[in-house]
C-alpha cells in the first residue's frame, strides 16, 4: 500500500485524483496505477458468498465484453481474503457458467476502503457499501454511485454512465435523461442575450437538440 492512500481523510469526491495502491487480487498483483490510459470502473462490493453480490459479480462478468468496447476495466473490492475470492468465483464459474475475468482486490485491513471513503474510519461493519468510482483516463473520478448494502446495483447503469461521460467529453452534445447510445443529445447553450432574445420560443435558446 502505498502512503498516497492516506492523504484521504473523507470520501472522495468527482474532479479528485484516485489515491494510488497496490494490493493482491485474483489477477495477481494489481495497482491502481496499471489503469491509466483507459477507463475504469472500480467498484466495492459487501462480502463474498452474498445472494445480491452474486448477482452483481454474474452481471458485470456477462458485460465484461461491453465494457471492453469502452475501452474501461473493471477491477472490484471486498474485505474478504483472497482466498476467499478464489473460492467464491470457482463457485459463480460453476453454477452460473460464467468466468470472473477481472481482477477481484482483497482489503482485510480496510486501508483501501477508509482511502476511497467505502468504510468510515469510525465504522463499526467492516462491510464497504456498494460503491462504483468512475475513472477516467487521467485518474480523475468522473462519477460516484453509492447503493445501500441490502440492494443491488444496476450494471446497465453504469455503462450508461461511462458512454455519457465519454461522449460528453468528445464535445458531441450533452447526454439528457435516460441517454442511450444512438439517442439525441442536447446542444450546448450558448450564455448570450442575443440567443435568448432570437430563439423562436421562451426555451429554445437553451433546450435544443443536437444537429
Amino acid at each position: 500500500m502505498e502512503d498516497e492512500t492516506r492523504k484521504h481523510c473523507c470520501p472522495l469526491r468527482i474532479g479528485d485524483a484516485v489515491p494510488a495502491f497496490t494490493a493482491r487480487s485474483t489477477q495477481g498483483p494489481v495497482a491502481m496505477k496499471d489503469f491509466e490510459g483507459r477507463w475504469l470502473a472500480f467498484f466495492s462490493h459487501p462480502a463474498d458468498f452474498t445472494p445480491v453480490c452474486t448477482s452483481e459479480f454474474v452481471a458485470f462478468a456477462r458485460a465484461a465484453e461491453r465494457f471492453a468496447e469502452l475501452d474501461c476495466a473493471l477491477m472490484a473490492l471486498s474485505v474478504d481474503s483472497l482466498y476467499a475470492h478464489f473460492a467464491w468465483l470457482r463457485a459463480i464459474r460453476d453454477h452460473y457458467e460464467v468466468e470472473v475475468t477481472f481482477p477481484v482486490v482483497e482489503d482485510p485491513t480496510l486501508v483501501i476502503g477508509r482511502a476511497y471513503g467505502m468504510v468510515a474510519n469510525d465504522a463499526h461493519d467492516a462491510g464497504t457499501v456498494r460503491t462504483v468510482f468512475i475513472i477516467d483516463p487521467a485518474q480523475v473520478v468522473r462519477a460516484i454511485v453509492t447503493y445501500p448494502v441490502e440492494i443491488g446495483r444496476s450494471v446497465e447503469e453504469v455503462l450508461r454512465i461511462v458512454a455519457a461521460l465519454q461522449v460528453a467529453d468528445a464535445g458531441k452534445g450533452l447526454p439528457p435523461e435516460g441517454w442511450e447510445p444512438g439517442k439525441p443529445l442536447f446542444a450546448h447553450p450558448e450564455p448570450t442575450m442575443d440567443s435568448v432574445l432570437s430563439a423562436d420560443n421562451p426555451v429554445g435558446w437553451f433546450l435544443k437538440e443536437c444537429e
